[in-house]
Parts: structure tokens; sequence; C-alpha cells
């Protein structure tokens, strides 16, 4: 997998030569999220995504399944309803530090790639490839099939009121989802930003009604659920991380924005400012959602429940409750469709810097889309959605999602001791990357003693990327360089495509 520039491909130069016209008729195109560069050699990431949208992209991702999966996670591992929403708070608040030492690193480090990109500048290749190796079989794949399970759950669920859905089905709908929005992510990237905005506010008036019916309940005098709400409450550090795991999941997705910076105006000022309005507004929805659950049902409901939202709307809404799972679908739908814009542009990235087979890194000369990397991603999240269990996958991807997260917040106090000098719009106090470093050490560390299956699956699946790392990249083998080039050769052709250009450091 070696990283092939236009000067040194095999592919004939004519393959990718863009005639007058049609790099004309693509630098005028205001759809896309690339351009054609003035001397019409390549294409390049163009930056077209506002602060408003960079606040929808961040909203839009955090608020999908999570919300109406998540509370009976967190209620199992906490044990009571009153423990449940102080650990819903705080992941709120440490998502918040978290986001905050990201947008120091994102405004220093201004290339998308996130995570990848934060790691590689801190401590090397071969640390930051280890990241894309498990974002690429674990974190970004495993979080969108989670997604998109919900989806087809919530939809179908009205056709099967007394019971769980086949999986099946379930299965079936899922992967058409995430084939359609393939599609859509592929053909136009304005398309996909109109899908967040509409779909964003569609969840936020399905929580909205959430929260509405529960004050109303709660009103009417029903407040028999708070009477002893630390009730039965957990106290194992173990059971506690693993409720954290499944808080934080719900708030997985702040950091997406990070994977696009070099497509949003202004990254200087409008990341952080994204992130300040984001995340206390997510955590207040996300409260007053929880409380509105508790209120109306009891704990046995919602353990007992797969569909949280959907039994909620049951009980409350009457002969409307059908609109519940139509709007929660929608949710993940929105959810789903931003997670898989962001996360296709980090093994674009990966596969750009070479890292991953540089087909993933053309673009294609119509659409200005990295089709093939969106393609890949696909294929990836459909092989995930044959999984039963989906509260496995939740601790899947919380271990290593919280590991790497360390890392990169690990690597921030590390290019302060290291680059001192180095500019940095933002600079957050110390004491909240450290706050952050001790949190997630304690995540990390107990729920090897509660998931000790999970966190050994995710260990090995790191681990096996060394000797990847070092058979593909660091001293690759020839046939396999061969293939990537043979591969690089039929994407270019088939899907229209030609490499990013632009020169990066």
């Amino acid at each position: 997998m070696t990283r092939i520039q236009a000067s040194d491909t095999l592919i004939p130069r004519q393959v990718f030569d863009v005639p007058a016209e049609s790099g004309n008729k693509a630098r005028g195109r205001s759809n896309s999220t690339a351009d054609t560069s003035s001397e019409g050699s390549g294409v390049k990431l163009k930056k077209q995504i506002g602060l408003l949208d960079g606040v929808a992209i961040i909203v839009g991702v955090i608020v999908g399944s999570g919300i109406f999966v998540s509370p009976k996670g967190v209620l199992m591992h906490s044990g009571s309803i009153g423990q449940s929403l102080i650990i819903w708070v705080l992941c709120g608040v440490l998502s918040m530090v978290g986001a905050l030492c990201y947008a120091e690193l994102g405004t220093m480090i201004p290339k998308s790639g996130g995570d990848y990109a934060y790691i590689g500048a801190a401590f090397g290749p071969l640390p930051a490839f280890l990241y894309l190796w498990v974002a690429l079989l674990i974190l970004v794949p495993t979080g969108n099939a989670i997604t998109a399970l919900t989806f087809a759950q919530y939809l179908l669920k009205p056709f099967w009121p007394s019971c769980e859905a086949p999986i099946e089905p379930v299965q079936l709908l899922a992967a058409a989802m995430i084939c359609v929005l393939t599609v859509i992510n592929c053909y136009n990237v304005k398309w996909v930003t109109r899908v967040t905005d509409i779909f964003t506010g569609t969840k936020v008036v399905a929580l909205l009604v959430i929260v509405g019916a529960g004050v109303y309940y709660i009103a009417d005098g029903n407040t028999e659920h708070w009477e002893q709400p630390f009730n039965g409450s957990f106290k194992k550090p173990g059971l506690i991380a693993l409720a954290f795991y499944s808080g934080l999941f719900s708030y997985s997705g702040w950091n997406y924005l990070n994977f696009v910076t070099e497509e949003l105006k202004d990254p200087y000022r409008n990341l952080p400012r994204a992130i300040c309005i984001s995340m206390p507004v997510v955590t207040i929805i996300y409260m007053i959602t929880n409380i509105a659950y508790f209120s109306v049902l009891s704990t046995d409901e919602i353990l007992s429940s797969d569909a949280v939202a959907v039994t909620f709307g049951d009980k409350m809404l009457g002969f409307f409750s059908w609109i519940m799972p139509l709007a929660v679908a929608c949710s993940t739908f929105g959810s789903l469709n931003g997670a898989i814009f962001a996360s296709s542009r980090l093994f674009f990235v990966g596969a750009r810097n070479g890292h991953l087979p540089a087909a993933i890194s053309l673009i294609n000369i119509n659409c200005l889309t990295p089709i093939p990397s969106l393609i890949f991603l696909c294929i990836i999240t459909i092989m995930l959605l044959f999984t039963k269990n989906m509260y496995v996958l939740i601790n899947y991807v919380s271990y290593v999602e919280a590991l790497f997260t360390l890392i990169s917040v690990a690597g921030l106090l590390w290019l302060r001791y290291k680059q001192p000098k180095t500019e940095r719009p933002i600079r957050v106090s110390l004491a909240l990357p450290i706050i952050y470093l001790i949190v997630c050490l304690f995540l990390v560390i107990f729920s090897c003693f509660e998931s000790p299956t999970e966190v050994g699956v995710g260990t090995l699946i790191i681990l096996s990327g060394i000797p990847v790392y070092y058979l593909t990249i660091h001293n690759p083998v020839q046939w396999l360089a061969n293939a990537s080039q043979a591969i690089n050769m039929w994407c270019s052709k088939f899907f229209i495509c030609m490499p990013n250009q632009e020169k990066f450091d």
C-alpha cells in the first residue's frame, strides 16, 4: 500500500488530465468539496463548510442512535436513575473537555483526519497507522452499523409491536439505507449538508416531543419514580466504567468536525465556536430527555426495551405513537449521513498519506467527491451489520475510542513540550487535558476487569496492525505494491477519478 503520486503512477497521464472546459466547469460547481487547481493539474479539498454547517454536523452526528439506545445501557450498569443522570451529565462534561482539547489540536494542526493527523504529528507514523487500522476495522464501520441497525429497528417496530422485529429484515433495511446514503455522498456534497440540516431539525423535534410529554406527565403529579432515585446504585468501578462507555457512545461524534478541517471555512474561528455551541446544547438535550424517560418509564420497562423511545411513545402518545419510531428513524438517518461524510475523509487522508491503498485517495473529476473511499467504507459497514448483540459492539467501540482519544490528548501535552513555540490559535488550560487523561485511564483500566473479552479482542486488533504496517508500508512486499498500483489504475478508470495533488507537509 504505497503512496502513488501523479508523477510516478503507472497510470498514463491522459487518464488524469482534465480538459480545460471540464476543468472550468468543475471550478464553477458550487456543490463540491474539491476544486481543480489553477494549473489544472489536480484536485484539492475546498473550504465551504460554514459555522452553522459545522454545528449541524456535530449535533447531527452526535444526536443519532445513542440517545435512543444508550439509556438502557447506562441504566443497566449504573443501577439507578439518579446515578444514571449523573453519568449522563459527566459524560457531557468529559466530552466538552475533550472537544476543547481537540480545538487546540485542530487549530494547531489544521489538517483533515482528526486523531489520525494529531497522533501522527505527535508520535510518528506507526501510532497514526494503528489508529487508522482500528478506525478501519472497528471505530467507524461499527459506529455506522449500530446507527443503521437502530434506524431499521425503529422503522420496523410498528410492524412487530409486541415483539422484536426479525433480524433479517432489520439487517436488509440497514444495508439499503447505508447504500442510499453512500450514493448521496458520492454524487453531491450539497445534498449531504442539506440532508444533515433537515434531519438535525427532525431529531430535535422528536426529542422535544419526548421532553414535552415528560413535562406533562410530571406536572400531572406522577413523580413516584423520583422518590428514591439512587436506590440500587452500583458502586463497583468496572460497572461504572461500562456505564460511562454507554453514555460516551451517545456523545461520540464530537470530534467528527476535526476530520474535515480542510473543508471548514476559517477553521481557527469556526472549529472552536462550533464545538462550544454544540456540546452544551447536546448535553442539555440529553439531560432533559433522560429525565422524561425516567419519569414516564419504570426501570424494568427501560431495561426490557430495545427501543426506549418507542416504548415511551406507546405509553404517552396513544394513537400518535407511530410518530415516534418514524422520528427516531429520521434522526438516525441524518446521523449516519453526517458520519459517512466525515469518516470517509479519514480514510481519504490516510490513503493520501500512503497508509492505505492509493485508490482510496482518488477523487471523481465530475462530482469531485472521494467515491472510492465512500464505497470502501460502505462495504466494510455492511459486513459488520451481521452482528446480533448491539451492546457488545458498543463496548468494542467505546474501549478502543477511549484508548486512542487518550493518546491524542497525550499528544497535545507532548507537543506542548516538544514544540513550545508552535503557533496555537487556541490554548486550553493545562488542567483540561490532564483531567481528561485521568478519566480515560480510569475507563480503560477498569473496563478490562468487567469486559475482558471485548477489551482483549480490541487490543489484539490494535496489535495486529503492527505487522501489517511493516509488511505494507515500512518495508512493503513487492506483490502488494504491484496489487495496490493495479487497483489504483482500475479505480481511476472505472470511477473516472484522479489523485489529490495538493501538497502537504
